[in-house]
């Protein structure tokens, strides 16, 4: 009969040997958005949503700002 001890052991090396099957890229590693790095066709299309909404958004700001100093 296997005693506590060697239960643990097995479990040990058992959970040292096993290995990720997918290892992140280097290149998206420490970065707030891992996606501005990756290539292929969903990460370019989210980029490019991206972008764009940050684009529309730039000019919603300015148009607000506007629109305030038109109605003082």
């Amino acid at each position: 009969m296997i005693n506590q001890d060697e239960k643990k052991k097995k479990k040990d090396e058992k959970e040292k040997t096993v290995t990720p099957l997918l290892k992140p890229d280097p290149e998206t590693l420490h970065t707030t958005d891992p996606q501005e790095h990756m290539k292929g066709p969903v990460s370019s299309t989210v980029q490019n949503i991206k972008e764009e909404g940050e684009k529309n958004d730039k000019v919603s700001k300015d148009e607000a700002e506007r629109e305030r100093e038109k109605n003082m």
